[in-house]
């Protein structure tokens, strides 16, 4: 094959990758879509029904959309295949993307504590709007509509090994969580307790800031090459442990890469055995184990000889 065929041949996409690509773009598409959709029905519902907890709730829901947009964005470019620039690929665009959306959640739970906690501590609880049924019926539509699409983006994101879908999907829940506080300060409120609007505030708040640590924590954890732990170092020692002409494995490390795994090996074969055949077994152990762990994207193996 001339060289020029190859090129073609490397440019044609290939199933595999045409699946991924539709299921981004319909995770994507469900999100956008629906979090404009819900965002517009709460905003009108915190508005028409004067509940701020629910114009809160709505504000969290605006920010998804911003979110998945981010998360579509992270996902097709750690997609991208090595280049001169980047030789060993675009997975950490996946980080970069957890990181804005966890900023994102940071941002718009510090909002939403704030407005709630300004009313808790201005008193004149007897002033407060008292919502009405529209807001309490948009919580209830809210808990529904964000559990699906958690459960539906978290699907997709383990089918795709993503991290920064699996932000949106903790995002989508955070919001579910969001609507529950929302329904209990509206319901307390309705019930003749209007500052309990304003607390669903402040505890819709302190949810959105946990999923936001979760997910910067975990971002910055693999954008810091740290170890994938030593259950997996420990399985994958005797997964290569046990392969024909391996008589012990002297070092491995393992380093994350976004949602990826580069390893260093270094192992003891027969000190006696030829050139090539020394290089065949590290072939051989190579290729099994990136069959077999497939979330190693590489596995760099230094040989020692043993004398038997």
């Amino acid at each position: 094959m001339t060289t020029n065929e190859e090129n073609r041949t490397e440019s044609i996409p290939s199933k595999e990758d045409i699946n991924e690509t539709s299921m981004i773009r319909r995770i994507s598409l469900v999100g956008i879509v629906g979090n404009v959709a819900l965002s517009a029905f709460k905003l009108f519902a915190g508005i028409v029904g004067n509940s701020g907890a629910m114009v809160s709730d709505a504000v969290h829901s605006l920010s998804d959309v911003f979110a998945t947009f981010i998360a579509f964005l992270g996902v097709r470019l750690s997609k991208k295949a090595a280049d001169k620039e980047h030789p060993y690929g675009h997975e950490r665009f996946e980080c970069v993307a957890s990181l804005l959306l966890g900023i994102i959640l940071l941002i718009t739970g510090l909002g939403i504590g704030k407005t709630g906690l300004e009313k808790i501590f201005a008193g004149s609880y007897e002033t407060l709007a008292i919502p009405s049924m529209i807001a309490l019926a948009a919580a209830i539509i809210s808990i529904i509509s964000k559990e699906a699409m958690y459960w539906y983006t978290r699907h997709y994101a383990k089918v795709l090994n993503s991290p920064a879908f699996m932000a949106d999907a903790w995002h989508h829940r955070s919001d579910a969580f969001s609507s529950i506080g929302s329904l209990i300060g509206i319901a307390g409120a309705m019930l003749g307790f209007p500052v309990m609007d304003s607390i669903a505030s402040v505890v819709i708040c302190l949810f959105i800031l946990k999923v936001s640590y979760d997910i910067l924590k975990d971002a910055i954890t693999k954008m810091l090459d740290t170890s994938c732990g030593e259950d997996y170092e420990k399985a994958l020692t005797d997964y290569i442990a046990a392969q024909e002409d391996v008589v012990h494995v002297d070092m491995l490390h393992s380093r994350m890469f976004g949602n990826k795994t580069y390893i260093e090996l270094e192992l003891q074969v027969d000190g006696n055995l030829p050139l090539r055949e020394a290089h065949a077994i590290a072939e051989r152990i190579h290729d099994n184990v990136e069959a077999h762990f497939l979330d190693v994207k590489h596995i760099t193996i230094h040989l020692n000889p043993t004398t038997l």
